[in-house]
């Protein structure tokens, strides 16, 4: 899938099914850098490896921690209502390999609990802290990180301008 598709057709519905005031350009650019980072939005089952969706949640990992953490589990718990699914570890994890939206808003919702404000555009750097402090990358791959950043925030800006 294409940046611009993701966004188009899973990031966009995905925040309409959360409170307005996650949704922002930063947090756009951050779930679609992250995506670009984890799985290049193309493989939504890590290879070798237990993730699942393009932003490669784990079961025990981000899944839980969605469901669980206090600034989430609300949200996460109406996200699944809405979407008809148990809002338990086992039905998210199986459902965020295919279900973009659900993925998408469990990504958002992982950046929720970080206690900081998101990056800003110019802030490649502090990007890549924040993801690595809430994803915990078990293989980081700091060299790719710069490139996905500024390819994210291309395809958020040239998408606000199309809507």
């Amino acid at each position: 899938m294409t940046p611009s598709l993701f966004i188009e057709l899973a990031l966009t519905p995905a925040l309409r099914l959360l409170p307005p005031e996650m949704d922002s350009a930063a947090a756009r650019a951050m779930i679609v850098a992250v995506s670009l980072q984890e799985s290049r939005i193309k493989h939504r089952r890590q290879i070798g490896g237990p993730a699942r969706g393009y932003a490669q949640f784990e079961k025990g990992g981000g899944v839980l921690g969605v469901l669980t953490h206090p600034a989430s589990k609300d949200h996460a718990r109406e996200v699944c209502a809405a979407l008809d699914y148990e809002p338990t570890t086992d039905a998210v994890y199986v459902a965020i390999e295919h279900n973009d939206i659900l993925a998408c808003c469990f990504a958002r919702l992982l950046l929720w609990t970080h206690p900081e404000p998101l990056p800003g555009q110019n802030e490649a750097d502090a990007a890549w802290d924040y993801y690595e402090s809430v994803w915990r990358p078990g293989k980081p791959h700091p060299e790719t990180w710069l490139a996905f950043w500024h390819q994210a925030w291309v395809e958020v800006w040239r998408a606000q301008k199309a809507a």
